[in-house]
């Protein structure tokens, strides 16, 4: 295929800024008349948020909440649906030349300004979380997904729990921020905050090292809730045992519980034993194998096939007899499109890796999708 250069002289000094941005404008387009795209492509450069593209955001501050820990507030594109308070946001990101996707809690009850925001702790290897708090930029695109999840708080009110451990705290301080905001002047009581009682147990490692720790003091000294605040250098690890002294009417209230495994396991265990109710919403942590190919099984048919890295899932599918949903070829646009249940899949357009775990909703197109290790299609 036959390429051409196109050349754009750059602004000079003293160039009126209006006229640095057009002219920047023009480069881009000018580059991109160079490449095979269709109009939706061009549409993504000047316009990646408007109603009708595929959901993304911006990246418009990025705020350190400790040492490893930091907010990304994020302008949604025009389709952002909105969310309740303790739901999550599935956010991809390419790290390395490879989209990665993960699912973040929201921080924050629905804002006036649009925006959505999510903190994000750096874990050890962690290749996302790391970017994200120490490699991201301002001005960055993102992709997303709709917000999800039912660990959320019942409109009519109630006596609750929180216990959270480490970065467990972000979809709870979201629920938190939503019942008592603060101002300049100080926690407000909102009347839709009248009907719940809330006590929140929440450990960290040590005290600088608890995310959102000044927010939830101030919420507890304007009585707004009561703060049970441990540290594992200071304390030593909650004993789930201990609850009942922690908090003396434990036994009626509702607990809802965010963090590690073996945390919400102990809970699951002792709130069992007590007949209480218990709310849980883990972070699940899953290594994919990436490569070239690899099996892909369909759920309900129950057919696995192995199949290359270099040609589309959907035509490999229907070689080995599976029928399979397609508009395709008759040029009707993602009729394609089937729940990733599991597993990694490369883009074969732009070689971009999507990935999933059971549970995260991601749909993807068929007849541009390769395989790119084992993925498990519900179909």
């Amino acid at each position: 295929m036959a390429t051409t250069t196109a050349f754009v002289r750059l602004t000079s000094p003293g160039t009126p800024r209006w006229m640095s941005s057009l002219k920047d404008g023009a480069r881009k387009v000018a580059e991109l008349a160079a490449t095979p795209l269709v109009p939706s492509d061009y549409l993504d450069i000047i316009d990646p948020l408007r109603r009708g593209a595929d959901l993304r955001g911006r990246i418009e501050s990025i705020h350190a909440e400790t040492a490893d820990a930091a907010t990304i507030v994020i302008r949604p594109g025009a389709d952002w649906a909105g969310h309740v308070p303790g739901q999550y946001v599935r956010i991809g990101i390419d790290v390395d030349g490879v989209r990665q996707w993960r699912a973040y809690s929201l921080t924050h009850g629905p804002r006036a300004d649009g925006r959505i925001s999510v903190t994000v702790k750096s874990v050890p290897e962690g290749k996302v979380s790391n970017h994200l708090v120490h490699d991201a930029r301002v001005g960055t695109l993102v992709h997303l997904e709709q917000a999800a999840g039912e660990f959320v708080l019942p409109p009519e009110g109630g006596k609750f729990l929180f216990v959270t451990a480490g970065s467990g705290i972000t979809p709870v301080i979201g629920m938190l921020r939503n019942l008592f905001p603060v101002t300049d002047s100080g926690a407000v009581a909102l009347p839709r905050s009248a009907a719940y009682d809330i006590t929140v147990v929440h450990v960290a490692p040590s005290e600088p090292d608890s995310i959102f720790l000044a927010n939830l003091r101030e919420l507890d000294r304007a009585g707004l809730i009561t703060l049970v605040a441990r540290y594992d250098d200071t304390h030593g690890v909650l004993d789930v045992a201990d609850l009942a002294e922690l908090v003396p009417d434990l036994d009626a209230r509702v607990t809802l519980a965010c963090g590690p495994a073996g945390l919400l396991d102990a809970l699951g265990a002792h709130h069992a034993d007590r007949g209480l109710e218990l709310l849980t919403e883990q972070f699940r942590v899953a290594t994919l194998v990436t490569g070239e190919g690899g099996t892909v099984s369909f759920d309900k048919s129950g057919i696995a096939l192995e199949a290359s890295g270099d040609r589309p899932i959907l035509d490999q599918a229907e070689d080995a007899g599976v029928l399979m949903p397609s508009g395709c070829r008759m040029g009707v646009c993602f009729g394609c499109v089937l729940p990733l249940r599991e597993g990694v899949v490369r883009d074969l357009r732009s070689g971009d890796i999507t990935t999933a775990v059971e549970g995260d909703g991601v749909n993807i197109q068929t007849c541009i999708s390769a395989a790119a290790g084992p993925c498990r299609i519900d179909h």
